[in-house]
């Protein structure tokens, strides 16, 4: 089987073309790098041939939720109408856990991603997932003040990068689904807590201070509003696995 994977040389995308490949697949990369645009939809036709499913981990750097919504508005809508045209049967998303409660910045684009998937014209299968573990790296000296090092109050159940990969071959090789069970880590962690021990890992220094962020997105964020409900599928990787896999850790 042919599988296309937009955004496969980003950080979910590059597992998600290995286990394509274990699996016996044989894997299209829709990324710039390729030739081929998400943005603009320049290359696409031509990557889609003979491609049976398209799972979509596409993602862009913005806190901005109209430059979000205008990201993922854009790319699902060019990609559902090259599929259409290929003749493509199946197209996986993934989206966030609690993207359709706290619809603000990032997450306001996931919103919009949902809403094209579900309104397009290709069998469809939508996969939520928590923050990867390498969300805490990510995190790590973003917001500093000086000396100190911010980190948002949040609750997170971090989860293995390559166990959302598998899932979303998995579900890329069966039939649409629409919306499927949430996956989410194996244990609830607070935010600032991950990255203080990711930066004891890379023997990173300076204070990490845990702030608030105001409004309805910070509320989320610490409420539990993105961790999930009861009825969930988990990870197994733990975090601390995670940190120990870590190169030179």
């Amino acid at each position: 089987m042919r599988i296309a994977v937009a955004g496969g040389t980003g950080a979910v995308g590059r597992h998600v073309v290995d286990v394509v490949r274990e699996r016996g697949h044989e894997p299209v990369v829709l990324a710039r790098s390729q030739g081929i645009d998400l943005v603009t939809g320049v290359g696409l036709a031509e990557a889609l041939q003979g491609v049976t499913a398209v799972i979509d981990v596409a993602s862009v750097q913005t806190q901005s939720a109209d430059a979000s919504k205008q990201f993922f508005g854009t790319v699902t809508t060019n990609l559902l109408q090259a599929e259409k045209a290929a003749g493509v049967a199946h197209h996986v998303a993934l989206s966030i856990v609690g993207s359709d409660k706290a619809p603000y910045g990032y997450y306001a684009g996931k919103a919009e991603q949902e809403r094209v998937v579900a309104a397009g014209d290709v069998p469809w299968t939508l996969l939520r997932a928590t923050q990867f573990h390498e969300f805490a790296a990510q995190m790590h000296g973003q917001i500093m003040v000086g000396p100190l090092m911010l980190v948002p109050r949040m609750r997170s159940r971090p989860i293995a990068a390559r166990e959302v990969a598998e899932r979303l071959v998995e579900l890329a090789t069966g039939v649409p689904a629409g919306r499927v069970r949430d996956l989410v880590g194996p244990e609830e962690r607070r935010m600032a807590d991950m990255v203080r021990a990711y930066s004891a890992a890379i023997g990173g220094r300076g204070r990490i201070v845990e702030v608030p962020l105001p409004g309805g997105f910070g509320r989320a964020l610490r409420d539990g509003t993105l961790l999930g409900e009861a009825d969930v599928d988990h990870g197994v990787q733990t975090y601390e696995e995670w940190l120990a896999a870590l190169p030179g850790a």
